[in-house]
């Protein structure tokens, strides 16, 4: 007689099941895939989840032999192994479903014991592990992936700590800065900028911490070898799952060929302007060089004291006058190291219309300013930002061969952005043409080098501006600038 046994142990609400029915209700509500196969290797029960996993109904598996169904060589074993008394727990192993597709399983075998401690079958269990497997097989494969990327990439890549210390660099860090990935482990990036680059990187940090979004940073590095190189570097920021940042990925490169490539066509860039301004700058010396001429003859022939006061004032407004072209030509033409600073952008304005003014009077062009009340400042290389506005206003006095006017409008259009449009009564450009503006050594000049908005564009950015050119044919060109202020 079988006995029966209660499930709560509170007498007044226990339910009393017998055993057979302990058992269905097991089988039915575990989520594990289990099956009991007697001691002749025969299936005696199976339960829902175990169909469901490899596809058979349990028609097509009881009373059948485990032998019957396509099965790992060493599963004979193991069955063998448990109808001694052996258990065998967590076993990952394929397994093929119904239909023929292959299953990742992780099963366990177990004795079934009577009660009088006899093993009268074998108990396993299974679970379907295939989704988890894939998951981790996709992971590794990823890794792998990553792993060759960063082994075998030319770019510098390295993974930081929420703290900023390197926890990972690539090999490739041994050729472009003379380090071993082992050396860089534990260093931060203080440790490889120039000390006077720290306030850069400060700057560029923060607007990652603020938008959360990678940024990008150009910084001169010290190698192993103790030189120093340009190096632009991506960094981006790696989310925790609390959507925290948690650690910090940068993608850097050796930039240093291409830096002196950039300076090279500024350079050039600079002297086609200085040679094309010569003529302009030659005539605009010889006007008052001929004033000096005349009025110091009148000056030798006087005795009158009034007239030789009158003539020597005459001279030196002459004199400053050729000293203020020389000037501004010299500042045009000397080297330019790429250091910011605070400057007045009228300042900067004044200055180049100055050395534009020879070219200006050759061609019948007035220069008109239309400038702000209140100064506007900038953070700037006043001189590069010079070369950029004499290519604007020259482009400007050429386009009007019968002369015209170039207007220069300045305005803020935010807190910390102000706008310079220059505007000519020019020939226009073809619509067609305007998508090559900018491309190297394309002009449409005689004498141009095709080199003017090629390096224009580039400082701009360098100083995180925009340019954007406007034109129409028979109606002139406008060319806007906005760029950083305060």
């Amino acid at each position: 007689m079988s006995k029966f046994f209660p499930i709560f142990t509170n007498e007044k609400d226990s339910v009393v099941y017998n055993p057979d029915d302990l058992i269905d209700l097991f089988l039915d509500c575990t989520a594990d895939g289990i099956c009991m196969v007697d001691m002749e290797n025969r299936f005696i029960r199976v339960n829902h989840v175990y169909t469901k996993i490899f596809g058979y109904t349990e028609d097509d598996i009881i009373g059948k032999r485990v032998e019957d169904f396509s099965q790992p060589d060493i599963v004979h074993d193991i069955m063998e192994s448990v109808k001694s008394g052996k258990a065998f727990p967590d076993i990952v192993t394929q397994r093929y479903h119904k239909d023929g597709s292959i299953l990742d399983i992780a099963v366990s075998y177990s004795p079934f014991r009577n009660s009088c401690g006899e093993i009268i079958a074998i108990i396993a269990i299974f679970r379907d592990i295939t989704d988890h497997i894939n998951i981790e097989r996709e992971l590794k494969r990823t890794r792998e992936l990553y792993k060759l990327i960063t082994e075998n990439a030319n770019d510098m890549i390295k993974v930081y700590s929420k703290d900023g210390k390197i926890v990972y660099a690539s090999p490739s860090h041994e050729a472009g800065i003379g380090y071993t990935p082992d050396q860089l482990i534990g260093k931060t990036v203080y440790d490889l900028i120039l000390p006077e680059e720290i306030d850069h990187f400060k700057e560029v940090y923060l607007r990652l911490i603020e938008t959360e979004e990678p940024q990008l940073l150009q910084t001169q590095v010290k190698t192993g070898g103790n030189e120093v190189i340009y190096s632009e570097t991506t960094i981006s920021p790696i989310f925790n799952e609390q959507g925290e940042i948690d650690s910090y990925v940068t993608v850097g490169r050796n930039i240093t060929d291409r830096v002196k490539n950039d300076d090279a066509f500024r350079n050039l860039d600079r002297l086609s302007i200085i040679g094309q301004l010569a003529a302009g700058v030659a005539h605009e010396i010889r006007n008052p060089l001929t004033s000096l001429k005349g009025f110091s003859k009148l000056l030798k022939e006087t005795i009158t004291k009034a007239k030789q006061d009158e003539y020597l004032s005459i001279i030196m407004n002459e004199l400053e006058r050729i000293d203020i072209i020389v000037n501004e030509f010299m500042s045009l033409a000397k080297p330019q190291a790429i250091q910011f600073e605070q400057e007045c952008l009228h300042t900067i304005l004044e200055s180049t219309v100055n050395i534009l003014h020879p070219q200006a009077l050759l061609h019948n062009v007035q220069i008109k300013n239309h400038y702000l009340k209140k100064d506007i400042f900038l953070n700037c290389n006043p001189n590069q930002l010079k070369q950029v506005f004499v290519n604007f206003l020259k482009n400007a006095i050429e386009s009007m061969p019968f002369g015209g006017n170039v207007n220069i409008h300045v305005q803020r259009v935010t807190d910390n952005r102000v706008q310079i449009r220059f505007s000519d009564e020019g020939i226009g450009i073809d619509n067609e043409l305007m998508h090559f503006l900018g491309t190297p050594f394309y002009t449409t000049k005689d004498k141009g080098i095709g080199l003017g908005l090629t390096v224009s564009n580039k400082i701009i950015q360098e100083h995180n501006g925009t340019m954007n050119i406007e034109s129409k044919m028979g109606k002139g060109t406008t060319v806007k600038v906005e760029l950083e202020c305060f």
